[in-house]
């Protein structure tokens, strides 16, 4: 998960209201697909939600079109890269932070037969891994502390911060310079092997990206460098599309997509993988479009998609220390069907709560505190 928003810090500049949230609704889809996610015997072809994974493709795609939309016409205005940088940490680092404490303070609860490694790990053990993860230095699969072969095994979803950060850098050291033609060039290669991973790879799906090994620093590379950067062309192209009732008719597309069952299993997982392939590169792009149509837009749709918005990074970086939890019970304890979705509303209820607490008395205030501090001189 990745933020879309424009930089709370930035002089005043209009939101997107309504890809704010976007980003809110694929941020409920993506805990709705954990918690499902813990009754598939760790088998994406049984997961029932079953594309959830793909909002994470859906955040890189937000990211590019909204940094380019916050940051491209700055450049000239005299902004170096470690103003960009500045800017990006100060809306980026705080709960990444605060995720990796919540993951600490809840891994005494989260022992059992799918985390073989946290009943030998020590206390020195996790303060080690969670000031890496502060800086966001991430695991190797040996090194890491619970057996998932997780970069960020205290919370597993900063693994899409870790590449959100590189794609932030691409953009900022060079390829914020191309010229349209150059772009559009790059984006055409980086789908060429988003669909090379998807449809000739042996599993159909992007599923990965989480471990620091060859294939999920190629899967990772692969999921970011199509979405990010497509999203900065589409903001350049300037392609919008005007909807009526917007926000729901883009909320339904993608909870459509996120949700609907795995297409081919076995010798046809290729037919998956044209599905997702075409989630990325066509369908996701035009919820985008959509999205982007009207920016000066009223009402209780557009007040749920701002409340949506300001809750999605939040939610998207803390929810998963719960999913562990929730996770390991029902695997070793395999409670009835009925019970675990009545534990499992509590705990959707339970990760918004704390990601609104989260926002309300932490976020927002510390990045205030860091913007008048460290990004007042470098304002343009």
């Amino acid at each position: 998960m990745t933020t879309t928003a424009t930089d709370a810090t930035a002089p005043a500049k209009s939101h997107y209201v309504i890809l704010d949230g976007l980003r809110g609704v694929a941020a409920l889809m993506v805990v709705v697909f954990h918690l499902f996610e813990a009754w598939s015997g760790g088998d994406p072809e049984k997961q029932i939600i079953n594309h959830g994974y793909l909002a994470v493709d859906f955040f890189f795609l937000l990211s590019g079109f909204v940094v380019a939309y916050a940051y491209d016409d700055r450049w000239g205005a005299g902004m170096s890269p470690w103003d960009f940088y500045k800017r990006r940490l100060v809306r980026l680092q705080p709960m990444i932070i605060v995720g990796g404490l919540i993951g600490a303070a809840l891994l005494a609860f989260q022992h059992g037969s799918l985390f073989p490694k946290l009943d030998t790990v020590t206390p020195w053990q996790i303060l080690g891994v969670l000031l890496l993860s502060f800086v966001m230095i991430p695991m190797t699969p040996s090194a890491e502390i619970r057996g998932w072969g997780e970069i960020y095994p205290l919370n597993g979803p900063q693994w899409s911060l870790f590449y959100e950060y590189i794609a932030n850098i691409l953009y900022a050291v060079g390829l914020r310079k191309l010229p349209i033609r150059w772009l559009g060039a790059l984006v055409a290669v980086s789908a060429v092997a988003l669909i090379g991973l998807l449809v000739l790879g042996p599993r159909g799906d992007v599923i990965g990206g989480w471990a620091l090994d060859a294939k999920g620093v190629q899967i990772g590379l692969t999921r970011v460098m199509f979405p990010f950067f497509a999203g900065v062309l589409l903001m350049r192209l300037g392609k919008r599309i005007k909807v009526k009732n917007a926000f729901a008719v883009c909320s339904l597309l993608l909870v459509a997509a996120l949700s609907l069952p795995r297409f081919g299993v076995g010798d046809q997982r290729w037919i998956n993988g044209l599905y997702e392939a075409a989630c990325v590169i066509v369908l996701f792009p035009l919820i985008v479009a959509i999205g982007a149509g009207e920016k000066d837009v009223d009402g209780p749709s557009v007040r749920i998609a701002r409340f949506f918005g300001d809750l999605s990074y939040p939610l998207y970086i803390t929810h998963y220390p719960l999913i562990y939890i929730y996770t390991t019970w029902v695997v070793d304890q395999k409670p009835p069907v009925g019970r675990g979705a009545l534990v499992a509303v509590g705990v959707f209820v339970g990760a918004v709560t704390i990601a609104w607490a989260c926002l309300k008395l932490y976020d927002e205030p510390v990045r205030r505190r860091l913007a008048s501090r460290f990004l007042a001189k470098s304002a343009s």
